[in-house]
C-alpha cells in the first residue's frame, strides 16, 4: 500500500536532523539560553517520538512471507490489515494463512481490496473481495473491509477517469459493500491522491471511516470532510512486518469498530 506516500520520508527527516543539529552548535557556541531553547525545542520537532500509545498494527501481503503473528501480538501490536484482492483477477497468496495466524494469535484483523477503477465497476470489485475474503461480522475482531484507492501502478495517476467518475466508482464500492455487509469500508487513500483524483470529495467523510497514509512526524492536512483519521499509516516499514499503523483512538474504541 501507499505507493508514492512512501517517498522521501528518511530523507526529509534527515534533513529537519541536520537543520536542528546546526542550529544546536550555533546555540552552543552564542550560549544564549534563548537560542539554546529553541534549539531543543527544533530538535525535537525533527526527531518523531518512538513511543506511541495509542493501539498500534500493521497492515501486509503477499511481500511479506511468513508472519509470526505471536511476536507481533508479544510486541504490543493489537491490530492487522491483510490484502485479500486486487480488481477482480488477484487474490493474495496469503491471504488465509495469514488471516488464520493473526486470529490465532488474538489480534484484531480485517481484509483490504486494492482498486482497479479502470478495470470494472466498483460493485463488481466489492463483490470479488467479499467473495474472497472481505466480509465481517460484528464479532468484535473483524475490522470493517478497507478499499485502497490511490496511485496508479502502472498507468495513469487516477486511471483515466474524471474526477466526478472516481467519486461515482467509490460510491458503487461503498453502497455495495455496505448492502450486504452492514458497515461502510474503511477508505485507504493519501490527502494528494484523494484531491488530485477525486476534486477533494467530502462525499465519504459522513459515512466511511479514513485510512491516511502520510510518512512524517505529523499526520498533516486531511481530505475534505473529514475532521479526523481512524487509522493513520506513518512508515512503511519498522520493528514488525509490513506497513507501521495507529488507530486513533483507545483498545476499546478499536474494539467498537470491530463490533460496528
Amino acid at each position: 500500500m501507499g505507493i508514492k506516500a512512501r517517498r522521501s520520508l528518511r530523507e526529509q527527516m534527515s534533513t529537519k536532523r541536520r537543520a536542528a543539529h546546526l542550529l544546536c552548535s550555533i546555540a552552543k557556541m552564542k550560549l544564549s539560553t534563548a537560542s539554546l531553547f529553541i534549539c531543543a525545542a527544533t530538535a525535537a520537532a525533527a526527531i518523531p517520538l518512538e513511543k506511541r500509545a495509542a493501539p498500534q498494527g500493521i497492515d501486509i501481503s503477499s511481500f511479506q512471507g511468513t508472519v509470526n503473528f505471536n511476536t507481533v501480538k508479544a510486541n504490543g501490536l493489537a491490530f492487522v490489515y491483510i490484502k485479500a484482492t486486487e480488481g477482480t483477477t488477484f487474490i493474495d497468496s496469503t491471504f488465509s494463512s495469514h488471516y488464520d495466524g493473526a486470529t490465532s494469535a488474538g489480534l484484531i484483523r480485517g481484509a483490504y481490496h486494492f482498486a482497479h477503477p479502470d478495470s470494472s465497476s466498483g460493485a463488481t470489485q466489492a463483490k470479488y473481495f467479499l467473495a474472497h475474503g472481505g466480509g465481517w461480522s460484528g464479532d468484535g475482531i473483524t475490522l470493517p473491509g478497507a478499499l485502497d484507492i490511490e496511485y496508479n501502478p502502472n498507468g495513469a495517476e487516477c486511471y483515466g477517469l474524471s474526477a466526478s467518475a472516481m467519486v461515482a466508482w467509490i460510491k458503487d464500492f461503498s453502497t455495495t459493500y455496505h448492502s450486504t455487509t452492514g458497515v461502510y469500508p474503511v477508505i485507504y487513500t493519501t490527502t494528494d491522491w484523494w484531491t488530485t483524483c477525486t476534486g477533494n470529495s467530502a462525499a465519504f467523510a459522513s459515512t466511511n471511516p479514513l485510512w491516511i497514509a502520510r510518512y512524517a512526524s505529523s499526520i498533516g492536512a486531511l481530505p475534505a470532510g473529514w475532521s479526523f483519521a481512524t487509522f493513520w499509516q506513518y512508515a512503511d516499514s519498522g520493528p514488525n512486518p509490513g506497513d507501521q499503523d495507529e488507530f486513533n483512538g483507545t483498545l476499546q474504541g478499536l474494539k467498537n469498530l470491530a463490533l460496528g
